[in-house]
């Protein structure tokens, strides 16, 4: 990136240590990918979090579970058709999901973690003490937000294999991005992922019609101060989010709501109804 960076990407990192400590906490992790900033930061939110609780409002493990769990549902649909084996997750920061894709699939997949450097050097380090870093799967320095150059989008999926089908993850990032910075990575991702036979891109998005309320309005507020700025709701509806996405490059999209695959994704809480989970195609 050149001059200041987007707002966002310097908040990022926290909250990557803070999911870290969620997945830990509920068995989805290693503890390679648990760091003592991740429980500090989870432990100091314990108030708050009980305090939207009793407001009735939403916590933040309600919804980060119930994204965290229906992307990889999909994800694991697809790979399980044949569709994908290839994945490339952008902003992984401490997730388990590259951990856990690479343990039970082995080579049959290519998993590619990608973030800042600064956090992609953290994660390195945590998956080579778990002993998960191998030639299909490995850590690598992304700009995401950048057009070109060596650590953009484009190059990384680049240098994937063109025969074989590739997933796009950015979980947890457009929430911390402004509205030029969704609509930019969204272009980048379709562009990507139109040079391979069959692709999808998943990600995580809250609508403004979904998110309102006061102690919805509460809950914003403590994690906006968690995250050192004000959380972004880009979209008031799912209309609006797909027209949005097609207008992209992607030729189609649909915002899952998590509730509906309560037969076959754990979800729990009000949490659940408030986050919904992107599926675009190329």
């Amino acid at each position: 990136m050149t001059g200041p960076p987007p707002r966002g990407s310097d908040s990022i990192s926290p909250t990557a240590h803070y999911t870290g400590a969620v997945w830990s906490r509920n068995g989805m992790s290693t503890p390679e990918l648990s760091t003592g900033l991740g429980r500090l930061s989870f432990n100091s939110l314990r108030p708050t979090m009980a305090i939207s609780g009793a407001l009735g409002g939403v916590t933040l493990e309600q919804f980060l579970l119930a994204r965290h769990r229906l992307i990889d549902h999909l994800l694991g649909a697809a790979i399980a058709a044949g569709r994908i084996s290839q994945v490339l997750e952008i902003a992984a920061g401490m997730s388990p999901r590259g951990w856990r894709f690479a343990r039970d699939h082995g080579p049959e997949i290519d998993y590619i973690e990608a973030d800042l450097a600064a956090m992609a050097a953290r994660k390195r380090v945590a998956l080579e003490r778990a002993n998960s870093l191998t030639e299909h799967h490995r850590v690598v320095d992304i700009d995401a937000l950048s057009d070109t150059g060596p650590n953009s989008i484009g190059a990384i999926t680049a240098g994937l294999d063109p025969e074989r089908g590739l997933a796009v993850i950015t979980e947890g990032l457009i929430a911390y991005l402004d509205l030029n910075g969704v609509l930019g990575l969204w272009r980048r991702t379709a562009t990507a992922l139109a040079g391979f036979p069959d692709g999808f891109y998943l990600s995580d998005l809250h609508l403004g019609n979904e998110n309102s309320g006061p102690a919805t309005w509460a809950f914003k507020l403590a994690l906006g101060a968690f995250v050192r700025g004000e959380v972004e709701l880009h979209f008031d509806t799912a209309a609006e989010a797909e027209a949005a996405l097609l207008d992209c490059g992607f030729a189609g999209a649909t915002l899952h709501r998590p509730v509906d695959f309560a037969d076959r994704v754990e979800v729990s809480g009000k949490g659940a109804e408030l986050v919904r989970v992107i599926e675009a195609s190329p």
